[in-house]
């Protein structure tokens, strides 16, 4: 099975790798995954007062499907 170019360009270049402040109001935080299945994945999103969300962030350990797919769905949600 042959990945897409936009599968294969966020797993080389993967978008909005890192944390936001976990403390924070308007930050939402979400873990999935299993350390011992091998993939695991944080996900953050920042609320803005318009109820739109203007950040996202992840951290994914795991395959390249995984660390692509993380990175695009930060894009995604944003706005």
């Amino acid at each position: 099975m042959a990945y897409s170019e936009k599968l294969l360009d966020h797993y080389e270049n993967p978008r909005n790798i890192g944390s936001l402040d976990k403390s924070a109001e308007d930050v939402g935080t979400g873990l999935v995954g299993a350390p011992a299945c091998g993939d695991v994945m944080k996900l953050q999103i920042k609320v803005g007062a318009d109820g739109l969300i203007e950040d996202a962030k992840f951290k994914t350990f795991g395959c390249g499907s995984a660390i692509a797919s993380s990175s695009l769905v930060t894009e995604w949600v944003k706005g």
